[in-house]
């Protein structure tokens, strides 16, 4: 994290101070913090002259208690770190130790396994970012758009529900394919086309209240700047870095899964500011619901080679796994790059995991995103980020 220089502190444009400053703690129990962070501030009067991100209130050692259970065990783990998107925290995961039992060249995922996969990891990055808008539009003080944005993230949790018995916390993805095939009723992939072709008016109809209200873009405008430059230079992805104009999106430029036979955008702006970022998730969320239309009508199909689970590693086997050597894995999280590095010695049970965490990484810009700005934008600032402390601390 950046640090502050509390002793000898400068105004943003590099000047001493004129008048005396005041430190104040915001959190770590405060409600715009989204968890227990804690934001030490110095101010003048209202304007923030440097922040300091004080994490670790969270820290449950996820990755040492990896080392002493078995491999497949640590994957509902994996659900706990960031729980707004445990899909893909799942994914990440199995890739890396698929990688370590013989990676993608001996076919150990199944052609139909891996356009589950992606189906859920889709649908996951839409309640990602339809609770991120909620929430963010809360911290502004709008109560409204957080129950749109509720309303359609619980039909799509009534979906993953049906896919793997959970709502929250799925447990889902299996090293050689996932848990469960699709459920067996007809009426359940027509149900999900039925919602995905209300989705885009939906996405319209957010866009018709918060696009042009006049409150809103004053407030979103031209707050927590952050310039392609810096976005590169401290290692930012996600919407925050397209956000910049970079058209990074490892679904494109690193495919894996079924990513590389589908099409979609990556979206983009230069108005890399708390208003920028909002579209960006917005465009996000189309992209996401044709990709959805894409896989869906593949596995309405039922031509796709394979079961949903690779007979080498279905059933009991799955328990008995012993993974040797090391490798890492990456993907888009609706955050940002999440990647697992996980190393193995030929036993049951890993002996190093490491999860390269995109609220972690992302949150260290704060400081630069709210120097010269007001404490109400520093609110703006953090959420616009997209963060979850089990994410950061993990």
């Amino acid at each position: 994290m950046a640090k502050v220089d509390f002793a000898n502190p400068r105004m943003p444009d590099g000047r001493a101070p004129t008048s005396q400053l005041m430190t104040l703690n915001m959190g770590p129990q405060h409600p715009s913090t989204h968890g227990v962070l804690r934001l030490k501030l110095l101010l003048d009067g209202e304007i923030v002259v440097d922040v300091e991100p004080v994490i670790g209130y969270l820290h449950r050692g996820s990755e040492k208690l990896a080392e002493n259970m078995h491999w497949v065990k640590f994957i509902p783990l994996t659900d706990r770190m960031d729980y707004v998107s445990a899909m893909h925290n799942n994914h990440g995961y199995v890739l890396a130790v698929e990688k370590l039992l013989g990676g993608p060249e001996q076919n150990i995922v199944s052609e139909r396994a891996e356009h589950i996969r992606v189906f859920a990891a889709e649908l996951s990055r839409l309640c990602n970012h339809l609770f991120w808008m909620g929430t963010f539009m809360l911290d502004l003080g709008a109560i409204t758009p957080l129950f749109y944005a509720l309303r359609e993230r619980e039909t799509i949790l009534g979906f993953l529900e049906e896919l793997c018995g959970a709502r929250l916390t799925f447990n889902y993805f299996r090293f050689g394919g996932v848990k469960y095939d699709l459920p067996d009723d007809p009426t359940y992939l027509p149900r999900i086309k039925e919602f995905l072709a209300k989705m885009p008016g939906h996405i319209a109809e957010y866009q018709k209240q918060l696009r042009q209200n006049d409150i809103l873009v004053a407030r979103l405008t031209g707050t927590g700047p952050l310039s392609r430059e810096q976005a590169l230079e401290w290692g930012i992805t996600g919407p925050m870095l397209r956000a910049t104009g970079v058209a990074h999106d490892l679904r494109k430029v690193a495919p894996y899964s079924v990513y590389k036979s589908l099409n979609f955008e990556v979206p983009t702006t230069t108005q890399s500011d708390c208003y920028g970022r909002l579209h960006v998730r917005w465009a996000e969320m189309v992209e996401s619901v044709k990709i959805l239309n894409q896989v869906v009508d593949r596995l309405a199909n039922r031509n796709l080679e394979g079961i949903h689970l690779n007979p080498d590693y279905a059933g009991g086997k799955i328990l008995r796994v012993k993974a040797k050597g090391e490798a890492y894995a990456r993907i888009e999280h609706p955050k940002g790059e999440y990647g697992c590095h996980v190393i193995g010695d030929g036993k049951q049970n890993p002996s190093r995991v490491h999860v390269r965490a995109p609220s972690f990484a992302n949150l260290q810009v704060i400081p630069l995103m709210a120097r010269g700005q007001k404490i109400a934008d520093l609110v703006a600032s953090l959420g616009s980020i997209d963060i979850v402390l089990g994410d950061v601390d993990r």
